[in-house]
């Protein structure tokens, strides 16, 4: 067993894409995965979307834009990400990222059957706008002076 705090999956090059957006991630087993950033965000192992409970998870939505500053060392376990909305308290250890990249396709079917069936959508300016309210406010439409 390797000195990585009990992991079974050990990384052995990890590369931000900027401009791609994404986390390039080779495990010693030759595994290789490309990890969208808005996946790594909405998958963030992080209290706030995690919650608290077993199973518990806070749906995450407007992140299509999201991107990777930088990625920072946690011991030999794992990494912190820093995203450019500043989210940067997720720890992704390297058997989360491993999991992350092989289920990949049924965690972003998943996160998109989630969004939809809340009525949410992954573009910001999309998210959460709420019901559109007629024209005119309160009173009619009718204004009152200014």
């Amino acid at each position: 067993m390797s000195d990585t705090f009990g992991s079974r999956h050990t990384p052995t090059e990890i590369t931000v894409k900027k401009a791609d957006k994404r986390l390039d991630v080779t495990f010693d087993d030759g595994a290789h995965f490309s990890l969208p950033a808005e996946l790594l965000r909405v998958e963030s192992p992080s209290a706030e979307v995690k919650v608290h409970g077993p199973g518990e998870k806070k749906l995450v939505a407007g992140r299509s834009h999201v991107g990777i500053i930088g990625v920072e060392a946690v011991g030999n376990y794992a990494i912190k990400i820093i995203f450019d909305d500043l989210h940067d308290s997720g720890i992704y250890t390297w058997d989360y990222l491993y999991a992350l990249g092989s289920g990949q396709e049924r965690l972003w079917a998943e996160y998109l059957a989630a969004l939809d069936a809340a009525g949410l959508s992954r573009h910001p300016n999309a998210t959460n706008a709420g019901p559109v309210k007629p024209a005119g406010g309160c009173g009619g439409g009718k204004g009152g002076g200014g």
